[in-house]
C-alpha cells in the first residue's frame, strides 16, 4: 500500500509538473505577441512622417544587409502622412533594375513613371520655394540693418562716404579709401575713417554674424612705397580696420581680414572713378544661409544688389508708405531716388 501509494504520489506530481509547463509555454507565446504588436505599432509611428533622407539611408543598409530580400523596401515609400487619397508608391532610386535588388522605374507602367516624376518635380518645387523664402526673409533682414546703419552714418553726416551692396554673401559695407580712410600706400586709419568705423561698430557689434573685411588697392601700377606689393598693403589696410572694430566691441572670434590686391575691382579700371572706387575697404555681414540658398540673395535683394547709397529708416517707411499708395507715388519716392543715383 505504501508502495502504491508513493506510486500515485508521484503519478499525481507528474501530472502537476505537465500542467505547470503548459501553461508557462502560453505565457512565452503571449508575451511573444504583445511583444511583436508593441515593434508593429513603433514602426507605423516611426513612418508616420518620413525623413526621406534617413530612409534612404535606412534602406540602403537593409539592402547591403538582406540583399534582394530588401528590394521593395529599398525602392518605395508608402503615403503615410495622409497627404494623398491612396498610398503612392516612390522609388528611391530611379532607374536601377528591380531584380537587381534596388528597386526602380524599370518595372513599372507609363502611369506609374508619371507618378514618379511628378512626385520628384513636387518635392524639387517644395525646397525650390523653401530657399526662395529663406532668400527674400534674408534681404528683408540685411535691407533693414543697412537702414540702421545708414542711420548712424547720416547722423555722423558720413552717409555720402559709404556704400552698400547685398550679394550672395550677405551686406557688403564699402567704404572708399580715398585719402578719408587710409593715406596713399599707409593703413595707417585717417581720422576720417575711424568716424566711419566709430558710426557702423554699434550696430555690428550686436549682431550674431561672422564679419569680413576684404582690402583692396587699385589698378596702378604705382610701386608701393612701405610694402613690398599690393597683396601686403592690402591686408594690412583690412587687419588694421580688423584691430579697430574689435577695440570698438566686436567679438574678434567673429572676424577675419583678407586683402585681394587689385584683383577684385568695383567698377570698371577703365572708368575714370575706379582710381579712388576700387581703393577701397569691405566690411562684409556674412549670411547665415547654406550655399544654395545664398545664391538666390541678390534676386531676392533686387535693385540693392548693385552698389547704391544707404537708405535710412525713414526714406525707407516713406518708400513703402508711397509704394502703398499710388496716388502718392509721385512724390513720395522722388527724393529717395534723387539721393541713390546723385552719390552711385
Amino acid at each position: 500500500m505504501s508502495s502504491g501509494g508513493g506510486g500515485r504520489k508521484k503519478k499525481g506530481g507528474h501530472e502537476e509538473h505537465e500542467e505547470h509547463v503548459n501553461h508557462e509555454r502560453w505565457l512565452v507565446s503571449y508575451a511573444d505577441m504583445l511583444t511583436l504588436l508593441f515593434v508593429l505599432f513603433v514602426v507605423l509611428f516611426s513612418m508616420s512622417s518620413v525623413d526621406q533622407k534617413k530612409f534612404a539611408e535606412l534602406a540602403a543598409g537593409l539592402s547591403e544587409g538582406f540583399g534582394a530580400s530588401s528590394a521593395a523596401f529599398q525602392g518605395n515609400v508608402s503615403n503615410l502622412d495622409g497627404a494623398g487619397e491612396a498610398s503612392t508608391v516612390v522609388p528611391i532610386d530611379p532607374g536601377v533594375n528591380p531584380g537587381s535588388g534596388g528597386g526602380g522605374t524599370a518595372g513599372m507602367t507609363k502611369e506609374e513613371k508619371e507618378a514618379v516624376a511628378r512626385a520628384v518635380q513636387a518635392a524639387s518645387r517644395a525646397q525650390a520655394s523653401k530657399d526662395a523664402q529663406a532668400a527674400t526673409k534674408e534681404a528683408e533682414d540685411l535691407k533693414k540693418l543697412e537702414n540702421k546703419i545708414a542711420d548712424a552714418l547720416q547722423k555722423a553726416k558720413l552717409l555720402n562716404q559709404v556704400k552698400f551692396t547685398i550679394n550672395e554673401r550677405g551686406l557688403v559695407v564699402t567704404i572708399v579709401t580715398n585719402e578719408v580712410v587710409f593715406a596713399g600706400n599707409r593703413a595707417d586709419l585717417q581720422g576720417g575713417g575711424r568716424k566711419i568705423l566709430d558710426a557702423i561698430a554699434p550696430t555690428l557689434a550686436k549682431l550674431p554674424n561672422n564679419i569680413e573685411v576684404d582690402g583692396n588697392t587699385n589698378q596702378l601700377k604705382a610701386t608701393t612705397t612701405y610694402y613690398p606689393s599690393g597683396w601686403e598693403l592690402s591686408a594690412a589696410r583690412a587687419s588694421v580696420t580688423v584691430r579697430y572694430l574689435i577695440g570698438h566691441g566686436l567679438p574678434k572670434d567673429r572676424m577675419s581680414a583678407v586683402g585681394f590686391s587689385d584683383t577684385k575691382p568695383l567698377i570698371d579700371p577703365k572708368d575714370p572713378r575706379a582710381v579712388t572706387m576700387n581703393r577701397r575697404v569691405d566690411v562684409v555681414v556674412l549670411t547665415t544661409l547654406n550655399a544654395q540658398q545664398a545664391a538666390l540673395l541678390p534676386a531676392a535683394a533686387g535693385s540693392d544688389s548693385k552698389l547704391h547709397t544707404g537708405e535710412t529708416t525713414a526714406q525707407a517707411e516713406a518708400a513703402a508708405k508711397a509704394s502703398a499708395t499710388p496716388a502718392e507715388t509721385t512724390t513720395g519716392t522722388t527724393p529717395s531716388t534723387t539721393t541713390t543715383t546723385t552719390h552711385d
